[in-house]
């Protein structure tokens, strides 16, 4: 058996810190995979702000030629 490359488990942590680490809010299976969708966006945007930001401080940081 193969192993995986990367922990699939990273990401639950920070989505579950995030919704509260309780329960759902909704009870049926369709409304709490939206919820979790809704989570899971969140939780990638949030990665994608992260690193658009840090990239555009480091390309500020090479242009200055002071």
């Amino acid at each position: 058996m193969r192993q995986r490359r990367e922990p699939v488990v990273h990401p639950f942590g920070p989505i579950k810190a995030r919704m509260g680490a309780t329960h759902f809010l909704t009870k049926t299976l369709p409304k709490v995979a939206t919820e979790l969708a809704l989570s899971v966006l969140a939780h990638n945007l949030t990665r994608v702000m992260n690193i658009v930001t840090s990239m555009r401080s480091q390309c500020r940081s090479c242009e200055d030629p002071q």
